[in-house]
């Protein structure tokens, strides 16, 4: 993975921006005296910028070459992040949000497109969950990091170590990233045509669910633990949560280049989620055993995504930019809608916050369900 390594870093610095809010939710909230619903609502805005973003300014940039795409991206990120650091307000983390949601938007999809477009066939699976896997690395390695920081300093310090990566990242691609182009995408209209496709619709549609399950319910996950233990707890169950994401998205690209059949292996995945999360209430005051459906939850939730891009770029090899940044869009569309929807539950009755998203992954299971059978 030596040709990819420092874009997976750059995802690195996405997964712990998106994800090091849900730990920071009890510091921010009285920085900008506002709820932990309110402050979650910038993960939502962050992730429904990236939802919007990533289609529509990856055809707007398809002339350049993805060396400068992935440099402006990880620029807007950067100061994006800057912004939130310094916000003296509410409104600004808002708008700072938004705007580290566009640059993410610009990266992500882009990346994941480079890493299938620098190495060989055989080992595109590992590759791209090499890649999305640094999201989770950032997750598992970035929020616990965060929380120290902030235990030393302040919130604000933790964004400016995501500012520091950011950098460090954005030199590595400018010194390490071959210059090329990746074929070009279609227009808009062709891309909007491509999502009503129904194989596409089919997929897109699984990726929804899990996401507004999985990252949605994720966002509120320190209310989870105050409602049931207590704030002291926090850090340890982002941990694993994390350590579960790590081992899902890295683990992942391995089984998809031996095991053939990736539609039976989403619909497995999303059967093992549903259960971890449905768990959650039921053994969370039992020593040790505890954990363990947030290091299943994890690591299904992260294992996801490669899958599902697998799956679109194998049916649609003349479009992979699109599917990619399709796919990745709906994932964040679906983390921005879990995160709105939780933000009006977490602080009231998250016993129905849990299972609303069980319900959710069972509308995924049967989809899948479904798009498995009519490919029988």
């Amino acid at each position: 993975m030596k040709k990819v390594w420092f874009l997976a870093l750059g995802m690195f610095a996405l997964g712990m921006d998106a994800y090091i809010v849900a730990g920071l939710l009890p510091d921010m909230s009285k920085s900008f005296n506002k709820s932990s619903a309110q402050i979650g609502q910038g993960v939502s805005i962050f992730t429904f910028s990236f939802a919007l973003s990533a289609p529509i300014f990856s055809t707007l940039l398809a002339k350049f070459k993805v060396k400068d795409i992935l440099i402006l991206a990880m620029i807007i990120f950067g100061l994006a992040n800057l912004m939130t650091m310094f916000s003296p307000n509410y409104t600004m983390y808002i708008i700072s949000r938004g705007l580290a949601g566009v640059g993410a938007g610009l990266f992500s999809p882009m990346a994941v497109s480079s890493g299938a477009y620098l190495v060989d066939q055989k080992h595109k699976g590992k590759a791209l969950a090499f890649i999305v896997g640094g999201m989770s690395v950032g997750t598992v390695i970035g929020v616990p990091l965060g929380l120290q920081v902030t235990s030393f300093f302040n919130w604000r310090f933790a964004i400016g170590v995501i500012v520091f990566i950011s950098i460090v990242s954005l030199i590595l691609i400018y010194l390490l990233l071959p210059n090329f182009k990746l074929p070009a995408p279609p227009n808009l209209k062709d891309r909007f045509s491509l999502f009503f496709k129904p194989q596409v619709l089919r997929v897109v549609s699984v990726t929804l669910c899990a996401a507004v399950a999985s990252l949605g319910l994720y966002t509120y996950l320190s209310n989870i633990i105050n409602y049931y233990l207590s704030s002291e707890h926090i850090s340890i169950f982002l941990t694993v949560w994390g350590l579960g994401g790590l081992i899902g998205s890295m683990g992942i690209g391995v089984v998809i280049d031996k095991y053939k059949n990736t539609r039976l292996l989403m619909l497995m995945i999303l059967v093992v989620l549903a259960l971890s999360i449905g768990l959650i209430p039921l053994l969370i005051n039992l020593p040790v055993i505890c954990f363990i459906p947030f290091l299943i939850w994890g690591a299904m939730g992260w294992a996801t995504q490669a899958p599902q891009q697998h799956i679109l770029i194998q049916n649609n090899p003349d479009h992979r930019g699109s599917v990619v940044a399709l796919n990745s869009s709906i994932n964040y569309l679906g983390s921005s809608i879990g995160a709105s929807v939780g933000g009006l539950l977490a602080t009231t009755n998250v016993l129905f916050l849990i299972y609303m998203m069980v319900v959710v992954l069972i509308i995924g299971v049967t989809i899948q369900a479904i798009t498995l059978r009519m490919k029988a």
